[in-house]
């Protein structure tokens, strides 16, 4: 009977996993194709920025924790979708057929049948010659702060001095409702120096774990406190991750992936000068009857920007081909713009310049561009800055929800879906749309 449920259970999880990843069926894989991710166009643009110092994505650490979240096993869904876009889609030579080789008697020898020998090179196997070889990955579960330092520590130290770390964390602000003690009470300054980083953290957690309780409502807005939480409530505050935690390994090239309804949290600069991106604090969705996806919204926009923005929007996963090959081309205009204007900028940060020649990163970050103008120009969020992502360093200001050439091209998506009202546009860009 215990086998029965245990399998149950996992039939159960295998289907909502699957489910949820296959709620668009027309859509392209999310690893990086170099037919419809490379754009050509902005490759002179890319390539000045390799007579300086330039980093290359060498490792990757992706890490979830929310209560009920669908998952695989240990693969989260918010994980898994990440994991997927730090993969390079295989060329065509991956696909190739091996040839029929004429045996010793004049037949045709099929290499491509059950020989019934194991091949033991199956790494050889599953490389593609074409493709420069993907980032190392690695996938935490549910992981304490401590077991999240102990691995993250030697990727650090084993970094090549042209690589860069990436640190993806998805969790909550807030810890279980039915912990109060959790809670951070005191609202203290957390920008620590490199110095006193250890003792400060350890200080503040059992701070956090002897205060009482100031608030039994589970809704409180003071249970959200200034770092996040990787656990639940069973291991206390060992779970809870703050931001100078990660300081002692801003002294090698780290791009922060923070989504959170606390992200900004890690908002204040700490240690040396890293790359991060910050999700909004809950997500939208325009629509009552909207079937979500089960991930993350942010974490969405920067897998699968078109589809996260159907399901913002509300509009249904079963649509025709044509349209949605359309939008797809649009967005594709939008991004291969943004990064000309990019590259060519001459207030760009020096930060995000070393990082812009990865085609991993720099997808990343013009994915991100796209989630922060959308929500930006969304008619409900008005000039609320609660609902934005955020930038550390600050992108130029070319390619901010505020300028032009940003609008028209959300203004042409959203006019193509037919969902123009539901966003708020510069008059000057409705006056030009409309005199085409």
């Amino acid at each position: 009977a215990t086998n029965f449920r245990e399998w149950k259970q996992v039939v159960q999880e295998i289907s909502r996993f699957l489910k949820a990843d296959a709620y668009f069926k027309i859509a392209r894989p999310l690893r990086y194709n170099a037919v419809f991710d490379a754009h050509p166009s902005s490759f002179p643009y890319i390539s000045r920025f390799c007579t300086s110092r330039v980093l290359r994505l060498k490792d990757a650490l992706l890490t979830s924790y929310h209560q009920n979240e669908i998952k695989l096993a240990e693969v989260t869904l918010d994980t898994f979708r990440m994991l997927q876009c730090l993969e390079w889609e295989p060329s065509g030579s991956f696909y190739h057929v091996p040839m029929k080789q004429p045996s010793e008697n004049g037949a045709l020898n099929d290499q491509s049948e059950a020989s019934g020998l194991i091949d033991i090179n199956l790494a050889a196997d599953m490389a593609d010659p074409d493709l420069p070889p993907n980032p190392c990955k690695a996938i935490i579960y549910h992981p304490s702060v401590s077991k999240l330092i102990a691995a993250t520590a030697p990727i650090c130290e084993e970094l090549p001095s042209d690589g860069i770390l990436l640190i993806y964390i998805s969790a909550s602000g807030k810890t279980d409702c039915s912990v109060d003690f959790q809670k951070d009470v005191h609202g203290n300054s957390l920008n620590f120096s490199k110095a006193k980083h250890a003792p400060q953290a350890s200080q503040k957690r059992e701070n956090s774990v002897s205060q009482p309780a100031v608030d039994n409502n589970p809704n409180s807005s003071s249970k959200l406190g200034h770092y996040l939480c990787l656990g639940s409530q069973g291991n206390g505050a060992s779970n809870n991750l703050y931001p100078e935690d990660l300081v002692p390994f801003t002294r090698k090239p780290l791009f922060l992936v923070i989504d959170s309804d606390n992200s900004r949290a890690f908002k204040a600069e700490r240690g040396e000068a890293s790359a991060l991106l910050l999700s909004h604090e809950k997500p939208l969705f325009l629509s009552d009857t909207t079937v979500t996806s089960g991930g993350s919204q942010f974490t969405y926009f920067l897998t699968a920007p078109l589809q996260a923005f159907y399901q913002l929007i509300g509009l249904s996963s079963d649509i025709e081909p044509d349209v949605y090959s359309n939008a797809e081309s649009l967005l594709s205009s939008a991004l291969v713009e943004w990064e000309v204007l990019l590259c060519a900028s001459n207030s760009l940060d020096q930060v995000w310049a070393q990082i812009l020649t990865d085609p991993f990163l720099r997808r990343l970050i013009l994915r991100f561009i796209f989630c922060r103008a959308v929500l930006c120009l969304l008619r409900s969020t008005g000039d609320s800055t609660m609902h934005l992502p955020e930038c550390l360093p600050r992108l130029p200001e070319s390619v901010s929800p505020k300028s032009a050439v940003t609008q028209i091209h959300i203004h042409q998506l959203a006019e193509r879906l037919g969902v123009l009202n539901h966003f708020h546009f510069l008059d000057s860009i409705r006056e030009s749309v409309q005199s085409r």
